[in-house]
Parts: structure tokens; sequence; C-alpha cells
């Protein structure tokens, strides 16, 4: 025999969802109960479309008051309880959630992020009618379930709700979050269990009062015991601890944290991208590839942590150590996982840039992962190309036939190596947007062009004395004891990175010539950039020069020692190794030598790094996990 259900919703000027969330449900229940708290615009009228059971209510500062109302009015046997900015699933069966008879259900939650992602959670939404059970908390309401005298029975439902709530132009508003603190503080002094302490710490944490936070989120813990709150606790805490930098103890807390709940992805994420910023690379590594393992999985669930994301963060952790063949392969299966991920898909043509494959391959290799079956994906494509400066650009603009602005057509243009038909296009241009000035002076350095580099000077903001410098440099002209600004850096750092996406090597030469006349800062992250597109053998060369003018330099030695490894230099590798581990005994210092070793196949080396690791950095994961 069927049960009766009412829907029962607290709402205030909601008429941009309301009708949405009722069309979702209207054919799925028996009741629908709508309490007004003092609505403004049309949502009583639309709630009027739907049901004459509409109350009003006066806001009394109390959700769980409010909440109470709505389902006093309820003469069903269950009540689904659900916002105006939610919606069912169509294929959710309430009928069938409730067969079981319990007293209460867990409904899976899927929040909408923006760029399409979600944080997917369960939460009590389905529940009996007369058995007793009724909300409590002015805020972060929820029902009475856990009371000592009570022994409620519990399921879980297959029926799903979607939340917009969650996106980022709804989330950003702290200032609702600080005219909550006052119910919560006041919620908090009356009933000071779990939940509302751990609210607390979400609510400080919002708003960025990191330390107050932690200090709820303390109190919390040891009083959930079995609640499914814990992970997400813990994962909280430990962000908050990052923010204010006392990263080893979040690193602890995380740590054990994944011991308790090795099934959380979620939680394995976090661990991971942890281990990544402290420069714990083997660990991250083997975090990521565990949330692979699991999937997405957990009490609280971020799409993607355990697929596409992971794969990103995987990518990115192969790049660092100048690994692009194993980088291409779990950005290749991001983009597959999840074709709209933007970021997925401007590293995909950042990783396949920097391993020197084949427009020609790109092109055909990006079309069989990323089919564009609609304008949307084809938009986001361009978008990417065009802010990378990608040089397929112009090849998707011709062949889907676009007719873009004229400042991304001169742009994928110029990238398509099209110097001199760029050229006319940007002199016969009215109207130039200020962001494409550095694109008009990479142009002016090809083809060594005076008129263009006065064209580009009205869109850079640079000093006479910068402009006299940079003149020189376009130009390949002598400079006397040149004083490069900060400023003046980065165009030429910028310019020497747009150079080697073009392959124009021999320019790239030229202007390398005067990156050596500047600050040691310059010069490190041009080879560092060169390192990343392959040129192991002349970084190595310049890498030389520099350490022997900076012989104690730590970052000058640890990217030598990284060169010397790419490139097979073993013994060179490891005396630049061995002294980067006297002058930084950090913890990458000895990671890097485990590398090396582990490519000399010298086991003995191999176990005296593994035990001087576990003693100097006691919450490294991987050491405790292999064999000596």
């Amino acid at each position: 025999m069927s049960k009766t259900i009412a829907l029962c919703m607290i709402v205030k000027n909601e008429e941009q969802y309301l009708r949405r969330c009722l069309d979702s449900v209207k054919h799925k229940v028996n009741q629908i109960i709508i309490v007004d708290t003092g609505s403004t615009d049309a949502t009583v009228d639309i709630g009027k479309e739907y049901t004459k059971e509409i109350y009003n209510f006066t806001w009394i500062n109390d959700f769980s008051a409010a909440r109470n109302e709505a389902i006093k009015y309820a003469t069903s046997d269950y009540i689904l309880i659900m916002d105006a900015d939610e919606y069912l699933d169509k294929d959710s069966d309430l009928q069938a959630d409730v067969s079981s008879g319990s007293d209460y259900y867990f409904l899976r939650v899927h929040n909408i992020l923006s760029e399409g992602r979600q944080i997917d959670h369960t939460s009590v939404r389905l529940f009996a009618n007369h058995r007793g059970l009724f909300f409590r908390n002015r805020l972060h309401e929820h029902l009475n379930t856990l009371d000592e005298d009570k022994s409620f029975t519990k399921d879980f439902g297959n029926s799903a709700v979607y939340h917009t709530g969650y996106t980022d132009e709804m989330m950003q508003d702290r200032d609702k979050q600080k005219r909550n603190l006052p119910l919560m503080l006041q919620e908090v002094k009356e009933n000071p269990n779990a939940y509302n302490l751990f609210n607390m710490g979400r609510t400080y944490k919002w708003i960025g009062e990191y330390e107050k936070a932690i200090q709820y989120f303390q109190r919390a813990y040891p009083l959930s015991a079995n609640l499914t709150i814990v992970p997400e606790l813990l994962s909280n805490l430990s962000q908050c601890l990052v923010s204010l930098n006392r990263k080893t103890e979040a690193l602890q807390v995380l740590n054990d944290a994944t011991v308790l709940y090795p099934n959380e992805t979620d939680l394995l994420h976090v661990h991971a991208l942890l281990f990544k910023e402290l420069g714990y690379v083997k660990d991250a590594t083997l975090r990521m590839e565990s949330c692979l393992k699991l999937g997405d999985q957990g009490l609280t669930v971020t799409e993607g942590n355990g697929s596409y994301m992971a794969h990103y963060r995987l990518a990115e952790l192969h790049e660092s150590n100048y690994r692009l063949s194993e980088s291409y392969e779990h950005i290749i299966e991001s983009v597959k996982t999840k074709k709209d991920f933007v970021a997925g898909i401007a590293k995909y043509f950042q990783i396949v840039t920097m391993a020197s494959i084949p427009q020609a391959d790109v092109y055909q290799n990006f079309n069989q992962i990323y089919r564009i079956s609609a304008v949307k994906k084809l938009k986001a494509l361009l978008e990417v190309l065009y802010a990378l400066r990608h040089p397929i650009l112009n090849r998707y603009l011709s062949d889907y036939k676009i007719n873009p602005e004229d400042n991304v057509l001169v742009v994928a243009t110029q990238y398509d190596k099209q110097y001199d038909k760029a050229k006319l296009m940007w002199l016969g241009m009215e109207n130039i947007d200020a962001e494409n000035g550095e694109d008009i002076l990479l142009l002016s350095l090809i083809l060594k062009d005076s008129v263009l580099f006065e064209l580009s000077r009205s869109y850079l903001n640079l000093s006479v004395k910068e402009a006299k410098v940079l003149r020189s440099i376009i130009m390949n002209h002598e400079i006397d004891t040149p004083k490069f600004t900060t400023y003046l850096e980065n165009i030429l750092e910028k310019l020497a990175d747009r150079l080697l996406v073009l392959q124009e090597y021999e320019i790239f030469q030229s202007i390398l010539e005067y990156i050596w006349l500047g600050s040691s800062e310059l010069k490190y992250n041009t080879l560092e950039k060169m390192m990343r597109y392959g040129f192991n053998e002349v970084a190595i060369d310049l890498l030389v020069k520099l350490f022997e003018v900076n012989p104690t330099e730590e970052k000058i030695i640890r990217l030598l020692g990284d060169a010397c490894l790419n490139s097979g230099y073993l013994e060179d590798a490891q005396l630049l190794y061995t002294k980067l581990l006297d002058l930084s005994p950090e913890y990458s210092s000895y990671e890097r030598c485990y590398r090396l070793y582990e490519q000399l196949e010298d086991k003995e080396m191999m176990k005296n790094i593994v035990d001087s690791i576990k003693n100097k950095f006691p919450l490294c994961l991987w050491v405790h996990e292999i064999g000596n």
C-alpha cells in the first residue's frame, strides 16, 4: 500500500527558482505546503499555481521554528523537505524510498558548483509524520534524530536532490554569514553539541577567522564519535591550519584522518594537495593515485576528486618533475572524463606545446578526445586557445568558419606565424585592447619593426628609460650597462616564453643574450622554462655559468641538479644534490636524492635516504610503505 507524502517548504523571495522546484515534485507528492516568511516578489503568486496551502509566518530569526510551522500542516504519512533553489531528480521514486517504513531517510544531495562541478553529500530529507520528529536549531536546523530517549530507525533512499545555491556567485555573501553569527553564538551557548560547534567553526572559517574556527572544530571533534560530519570536520580543521601557515600541524591531522577514513576520497584529495604544497611530491602522487582507485565516493563527494581532478593534479605533479610523457597521459584522461573542464583543456595544450608535438598531430588527437558537439564547447575551447596564444587557434577559427572579434582574429593570425599579415591587421585596427600591447610588442621583436614597437608603447605602461632599453632590445642593438626594472624583466620573461611557444628559437637566442644582462631571478626563471621545453643541454651550460657566480644559491644548485638528472649526468647530479643537502636539508632535497639513487640502482644509498627521511620527516608516509 502506497504512503502519502507532503512537500513542506519555507520560502522568501524565491521567484527565480520556485517554479522549477515545484515542477520537479508536483507529480511525486500528495500535498504541497509552503510557509512564506515575508516575500515581496512573486513567490506567493507562483506558489498558488501549485497549491492552496500557503501560510504566512512572521520571521523570528529561527529556522527550526519556521520548519516546524510548515510540518504542522502536513496530514501525510511522510514529509519531504526541500528549499526553493533545489529540485528533485526526474527519476526519483519517493514511494520506493519509504516502502521500508523507516522513521527517516537520507537522500543524496548534489550541490551544483560553477564550471560544471558538484559536491555531493547525504542529508535527511524524508521522514515520517506524527512519530515525534521535529526540527531544532535557530540556524543549520536539523531533526531530533539523535534524541537519546528515542530509537528512530533510518534508511537510505535512492532519490536525489539537486541544489544550485552553491554556485560561486551565491557563495560570496560573507556579510550574510556575519549577520548569522549572533544566532549561531546563541545556539552554541544554549546547546553546545557536535553539530552546533562544527557549524560554528565552518562559519568562522567562511569569514576568514581561522583561529576561532579551529577552536570550535577542536571542541566539536571529541563530541562527534560515530557522526557523519567527522571527515568534513577534520578536512576543515586542516584547511584552517594551512591558512594560518601551520602546515605541519595540518599534515599531522590529515595523516591521522586518512587512517581513520581511508575510503573518503575528498579527504585523500585534500591530503594530496597539502603534500604537493609542502614539496612531498612522491606522497602527493601516491595519494592522488589512491583517489583514482577509489573514484568519487564518500560521505561527501566533490565531483572529480576521484577522477578528472585527480588526473589533472597528477599531470601537474609529473610536469613538476619534467616527466612530460606521464603528464600527457594523465591530462588526456582528465579531458576525456570531463569535456567541459576548462583548466584541463588549458593544461593539455600547455603540455603538448612543451613536448613539441607537431600541430597536425595535436589537432587530430585533441579532436578525438574532445568532440565539438555544441557551440558552448567550441566557445570554451576558443577562449582557452586565445588566452594561451596557442598557434592552433587559427585552424579552429578557419575550420569552423568563425568570424571572431578583430583582436582575436589578428592574434590567431600572428601566432599562426603569418607575421606580415598580422602587422597590417594591427596597423589597420582602430580600437585595440590594452591587453594586446604585449602581442604587438612580440611581433615588433620578430619583425624588428620600430613602427609596431611605437604602437605597442601606447598600450604598455613604460617609463622613458624602460622604453629606451626595450627599443634597443627589439631592434637588437647593443645596451650599455642596462638596469632592468622588475616590470621590464616581466616583459622579457613573457616574450621569451611566447618565442618558445612559437618555436622561434633563433629570436629566442637573441633575447636570451639580453636576459643574461638581467637579474639572477630573471635568468633562473628563463632557464627553468627552457628545461620544461626540453632544452636541458643548453640550460645546463647556462646554469653552470650561474652556479660559478652563485656557488651557494640553493635554487640554482637544485635546478642544475634536476637538469643533470634529466639528462643522465648522474655523477654530476650526485655532486650537486649532495651539496644541496648540506645547504638545504629540507624534505625535497632528500626526495631528489632518492630519485637519483633509484636511477643509479644503488640500494644501499636508497636505504640510507629512506632512514634519514624517517628520522627527519616523520610525517612522510611513502618511506613506511616500501620494503627496505
